[in-house]
């Protein structure tokens, strides 16, 4: 005899399901709403104001719907424009995060962009404390017109949770581990591990050889000699 089982329980799961798809929708739509009610809200009360201030210089019978926000944008523009090219730029493009926009051209800047196209690593921000990082470039180091064995990593060390401010710190070669990851892995680890990768992936330098490798692991704490 074949037994049938609790219709109730199919009604609960549907429910269930449906109202977790309900949820799902919610939280897409939800920044969208609210970013569509900001936009009106600024952009109705631009146009009222530039609006306003354009009846101090033109007919009434002149001014058009939109012209209060093409006021505001040749404004901007301007602003920008003499923030960029004067010194009230430079002081303004030391303000984190924000001065970013108020950097003139030919600046280097961490962008996301660049950030997936750096290598992702582990250093030593402390003797016992290892952190994450990229690297940004090598350098040679020299005494007296000879190079030494011991070159210097710059390495970026992002803030959490803008990513794209942080520091650059010179580190010592010996203590940079090269990550195998996506720097897109990294990221997500770094925002709370929103994502975490199923492995960290340790790479030795270029002239590196196994046993130096494992050696210098041990700064890490890192046991990598046995599998």
């Amino acid at each position: 005899m074949k037994l049938v089982k609790n219709p109730l329980g199919y009604i609960f799961t549907f429910i269930k399901d449906r109202l977790g798809d309900i949820l799902s929708g919610f939280v897409f739509w939800l920044p969208i709403g609210i970013l569509i009610l900001v936009g009106s809200y600024i952009y109705s009360n631009l146009e009222d104001l530039g609006g306003s201030f354009l009846l101090f210089l033109l007919p009434e019978k002149l001014i058009n719907p939109g012209f209060g926000i093409i006021l505001w944008i040749i404004v901007f523009l301007l602003t920008g424009i003499i923030l960029k090219n004067t010194p009230a730029g430079n002081i303004l493009s030391r303000l984190p995060v924000l001065g970013t926009f108020f950097r003139r051209k030919g600046g280097t800047v961490i962008t996301f962009k660049r950030l997936l196209n750096l290598t992702p690593c582990l250093f030593l921000l402390s003797p016992t404390c290892p952190s994450y990082g990229w690297i940004i470039s090598e350098e040679e180091i020299k005494l007296n017109d000879e190079k030494t064995r011991f070159p210097l990593i710059n390495v970026y060390y992002p803030n959490v949770p803008t990513i794209i401010t942080g520091q650059i710190f010179p580190v010592r070669k010996e203590t940079v581990i090269k990550l195998g990851n996506p720097s897109r892995e990294i990221i997500d680890l770094l925002l709370y591990s929103l994502r975490s990768p199923k492995n960290i992936l340790y790479l030795p330098w270029k002239e590196e050889n196994e046993e130096e490798f494992k050696k210098r692991a041990e700064y890490f704490g890192l046991n990598i000699g046995t599998s």
